[in-house]
């Protein structure tokens, strides 16, 4: 009797082991069900009591050619809808931007769904542009945030129907606390187009989805005509390089515009340095303590007369000279190129590479010695 039970429980337990685990939708949650390791597709249906339709799916992998020349329909597709949304563009375009140029407020973009998503990097590039700007949710805008919007805002609103209820709720609101809607759909016809101080069209002939129902070209529409919005403003603005690397100081492009000179060199208290009278011996010893190749041959109060570098070093020995009896004077490179510390790191950087030289001395304007930059300096401050 024992043993038949441990039989009995040790072919339970090993029958537990081979089984996975599904949830039963609109069962207890403590409630787990074994089911067999085959790939399986479970159809829950919830009446009076869950149940479950086991439907066997066979194990397949996708066809190469076919996975290939779908991808390429959905993106002749999209850059379809794109090309066609440059050939409709009028004047209601010019509209926005002349309408976002004049207001004194924000611009708040919303959406919902794909288009939500669509609204928050378009929030983010007229941001990041010169356009003060961020996304509020359709749904959130009616429970509170709606609050944000202000008079002089101007609020673009993204539905590629135009007819979603969340942003259709909001509309009266945002014309009640005197902001100007710029309505993006698909229809020009909807409720959101008709309630619009400016709609801009972004209809689509076909969504590249092969159901022709998942936002597809849409969404690439509606992505590809904020971005023409962001930058016709940009242009209209003046925004320039320096306004980007402002906005964007951890970028690189940040770095290397707002990056100077005086931010990365070593001091003229670090910069290794001889008089011009010195042997070259003596030079040598200066330039091997110093770690940057080079020293700086300076006279009365600091001044540069010459540079000597491990270049200077090779054509001396090339020469014969005794390094011992000569003075540094005879064979070091006499005015030498320097930049100002206020210059941008980057002007260093493409000074340096046009020179074909690993070392840049910092100079005021009466050549006084103020520090020193390398490659290496200049690499470790990701300017180049």
């Amino acid at each position: 009797m024992l043993r038949h039970r441990a039989t009995t429980a040790t072919a339970e337990a090993s029958s537990s082991r081979t089984a996975s685990r599904v949830s039963i939708i609109g069962a207890d949650p403590a409630r787990r069900y074994e089911a067999d390791r085959e790939p399986l597709v479970y159809t829950l249906r919830q009446s009076n009591r869950s149940t479950i339709q086991r439907e066997t799916v066979a194990d397949s992998s996708p066809d190469p050619g076919h996975s290939l020349a779908l991808a390429r329909r959905v993106l002749h597709i999209e850059a379809s809808a794109i090309g066609a949304l440059a050939d409709r563009l009028d004047d209601s375009f010019i509209e926005a931007l002349r309408l976002i140029l004049v207001r004194n407020g924000r611009v708040i973009v919303t959406g919902i769904g794909k288009t939500g998503h669509i609204g928050r990097k378009l929030a983010a590039t007229l941001a990041s542009t010169g356009t003060p700007a961020y996304f509020v949710h359709a749904a959130e805008a009616a429970h509170g945030d709606l609050g944000m919007i202000a008079g002089d805002d101007v609020v673009i609103a993204i539905s590629n129907s135009g007819g979603s209820e969340e942003v259709l709720t909001i509309v009266p609101l945002v014309k009640r606390q005197g902001a100007k809607l710029i309505a993006m759909t698909g229809n020009r016809q909807s409720p959101l187009a008709r309630e619009a101080d400016v709609h801009l069209d972004a209809a689509v002939a076909e969504e590249a989805c092969p159901l022709n129902l998942a936002p597809t070209a849409s969404t690439t529409a509606a992505l590809a005509l904020g971005d023409a919005l962001a930058v016709a403003l940009l242009d209209a603005r003046g925004f320039g390089a320096d306004d980007f690397a402002r906005s964007h100081p951890g970028g690189s492009l940040g770095r290397r515009l707002l990056t100077h000179v005086r931010d990365v060199m070593r001091p003229a208290s670090a910069v290794p340095r001889v008089g011009p009278a010195v042997l070259l011996s003596e030079a040598l010893i200066e330039v091997t303590r110093g770690g940057m190749g080079m020293t700086a041959i300076t006279e009365d109060e600091d001044r540069v007369v010459g540079i000597f570098t491990d270049g200077d070093l090779r054509r001396t020995f090339e020469r014969g000279l005794d390094v011992r009896t000569i003075p540094v004077a005879e064979v070091m490179t006499r005015d030498p190129r320097s930049i100002a510390a206020d210059a941008l790191a980057v002007e260093a950087a493409k000074l340096m590479e046009d020179r074909r030289i690993s070392q840049l001395l910092v100079c005021a304007p009466d050549r006084r010695l103020e520090g020193a930059i390398t490659t290496l300096d200049l690499m470790r401050a990701k300017v180049i």
